[in-house]
């Protein structure tokens, strides 16, 4: 019986996926890449690394496989390139939306484990937060549309003591929005792609940052910000300085808001109607302070267009509470203004995704003290996540008595986690067999650890200047 070619052709990509993973291992390589391959077809939450040797797919020891997280090596470059060239999800309007959020890997036991920052998690009760000691990572992932629990993660990276949130974003979603246009992903005649962030992002420096690369910069707004309307026009007779800001818009006082630019209204499926009203060139004042300290000149005016989005109900019978939002765009057109904030919306998809990567797949598992071996980990997680993308239309619906059928190319990344293992024999297999040895002795039993890890501090190692008289101090 001859085979579906759309499957075929999907067989094909994820092999040749496979393989271009492959070649980017160097050191372990055999052993890291049948981690992988453990990783996807072991059936239930991954509780442990050692729950992974028992898999038939794994032919190493449980040594080896420690031994690959510590001392192998990942050409991370050639990852990124190779995520990159893979086929891209669009959103609404064939339009690029990529999510950024940092998530953490929390370690609050790990004293001896280095660069480590106080993460901000949430507590079991309303309105309570927690800083406990991890490793915080940032990913980038591609949103698609509608409802789905899918997002297309394309880089990851660890913030240390001495980095900028801001800036490691900046840097990071430059290099792929860089690495989507050189692999044809965006044109110049294509639509520009968004860039979604959440409440923690400085969204004007972003926007401003990236101002040379054809993105533009969407994000929620803190509702007690204050920002400020286009300066009226000036006077022949007016003497004096010209004004640089507006009045004042302050998102708490509906008496300083002007009339708006324009007002949507959207029936939706959950919350009823959903109102968005927009406000056009409407910009934050900059002051000289932490990241405008070095800034030459007048500092800039970045103007976009303010949104606020209200809807009738909550699930629950909650009272709902206005979202704002702000894009850096201007003169933005009304199906534009429903598209930006449904992007917004589509960025929780990447919370499903970061639930998938700890509880399923078992991303922060690992008792692992070096950084270095919990970057290898995670890219390791990054890449299983991407074969289960790619092998989301090959797998059988594998449920169980008491869950619903789900239709043809809907299913969830833990039901085609769940038949991987069917399609693993039709698929590339460039690791190498194993050859045979036996342990070394390692420590004589009844000597004592001379070589004890020295306890790591836990924070930021550097303070910036906060003002600009402290900055221009000799010692500040």
């Amino acid at each position: 019986m001859r085979e579906d070619p759309c499957r075929v052709e999907a067989l094909s990509v994820l092999s040749t996926f496979r393989t271009d993973f492959f070649d980017a291992l160097w050191n372990r390589r055999d052993v890291l890449f049948e981690v992988t391959d453990a990783l996807l077809c072991t059936d239930g939450p991954v509780k442990s690394l050692v729950d992974l040797v028992l898999a038939p797919e794994h032919r190493r020891g449980h040594g080896g496989m420690y031994d690959g997280l510590n001392s192998g090596h990942i050409e991370v470059k050639r990852v990124r390139r190779t995520l990159a060239g893979l086929r891209l999800p669009r959103a609404g309007g064939d339009r690029i939306v990529l999510a950024v959020d940092v998530s953490p890997w929390l370690r609050p036991d790990a004293s001896t484990s280095p660069d480590r920052l106080f993460c901000h998690t949430y507590g079991r009760a309303k309105s309570t937060a927690q800083l406990i000691p991890g490793w915080p990572y940032s990913f980038v992932a591609a949103l698609e549309t509608g409802r789905t629990s899918w997002t297309a993660i394309l880089d990851a990276v660890r913030l240390g003591p001495a980095d900028d949130v801001a800036d490691v974003t900046a840097v990071q979603v430059r290099g792929v929005v860089e690495r989507l246009i050189t692999a044809g992903h965006h044109t110049p005649a294509d639509p520009r792609i968004l860039i979604v962030v959440d409440a923690g992002y400085d969204i004007p420096r972003l926007a401003y940052v990236l101002a040379d690369l054809p993105v533009d910069v969407l994000g929620r707004l803190r509702s007690d910000r204050v920002m400020r309307l286009p300066a009226p026009p000036r006077l022949p007779t007016t003497v004096g300085r010209p004004r640089h800001h507006g009045a004042e818009l302050s998102l708490t006082d509906p008496a300083t808001w002007p009339t708006p630019h324009t007002v949507t209204s959207t029936a939706t499926s959950h919350y009823g109607t959903a109102t968005a009203t927009a406000w056009n060139r409407v910009h934050p004042r900059l002051t000289r302070r932490t990241c405008w300290l070095d800034h030459t000149g007048n500092l800039p005016i970045i103007e976009g267009t303010l949104i606020r989005l209200q809807v009738d109900h909550l699930p629950g019978d909650r009272h709902p509470k206005p979202v704002w939002l702000w894009i850096s765009t201007i003169d933005t057109a009304d199906l534009d203004i429903d598209r930006a904030w449904q992007a917004y919306l589509r960025r929780f998809d990447l919370e499903h995704t970061f639930r998938f990567l700890k509880q399923a797949l078992g991303w922060t598992r690992p008792v692992l003290r070096a950084p270095a071996a919990a970057d290898r980990w995670t890219w390791l997680v990054i890449v299983a996540h991407t074969q289960l993308r790619l092998a989301r239309h090959l797998t059988a619906d594998l449920r169980r008595p008491w869950e619903k059928p789900a239709l043809p190319g809907r299913l969830t990344p833990g039901r085609v986690r769940r038949g991987f293992r069917h399609i693993h024999r039709k698929l590339a297999q460039p690791a190498g067999a194993p050859k045979p040895s036996k342990p070394g002795p390692g420590r004589p039993p009844g000597s004592a650890n001379r070589h004890r890890a020295p306890v790591r501090d836990v924070g930021k190692t550097v303070k910036r200047a906060e003002t600009l008289t402290a900055h221009k101090q000799p010692n500040g």
